[in-house]
């Protein structure tokens, strides 16, 4: 091997590295070879012979089919659980509103607005009202009091495609 920066000169260090190789190998007295490998003298430092070994372990783990372990067959378990998640799930709070109605103003006509204004809404009186969970249009239903509060009949609930025709309006 050569110096990069100086081609023409040998890189004394080159010249050391194989022969530190050699003596290290020289050393352990070992080749590569898998037929000079003595496997009885490892077995015996354990103290097990091959034979012994497999058996043990054949022994001590029975083999299964994995299938028994990873798929597991539907039972009242698994009802269990699927109740547990919907229970969780039905205790996530939503906010529920209702739109009587809708309108649009300018920032200038909303600036007008005082105690007393009526803003006229689209509306109709008699109209069923617009019911809303977090803002999704769900259902339809009509003004009631009951004990000298509002509340709410559901008289229909929207399909997906109605939503979207009636948030369009």
């Amino acid at each position: 091997m050569t110096d990069p920066k100086n081609p023409d000169s040998p890189n004394d260090k080159s010249d050391e590295m194989p022969d530190d190789w050699a003596s290290a190998m020289q050393e352990q007295g070992a080749s590569t070879d898998e037929d000079d490998i003595d496997w009885g003298a490892a077995f015996a430092e354990t103290g097990e012979t091959p034979e012994h070994s497999l058996e043990e372990a054949s022994a001590e783990a029975p083999a299964e089919p994995a299938s028994d372990r990873i798929f597991q067959p539907l039972s009242g378990n698994a009802a269990h659980g699927q109740s547990r998640e919907l229970d969780v799930i039905m205790e996530i709070p939503v906010t529920l509103s209702v739109e009587l109605g809708r309108t649009r103003m300018t920032i200038r006509e909303l600036l007008d607005l005082a105690k007393g204004s009526v803003v006229e809404l689209d509306g109709l009186a008699g109209e069923p009202m617009n019911i809303l969970i977090n803002g999704y249009l769900i259902a339809q239903g009509e003004v009631v009091v009951v004990e000298d509060k509002y509340g709410i009949r559901i008289t229909d609930i929207i399909t997906p495609s109605e939503r979207i025709h009636k948030l369009n309006r």
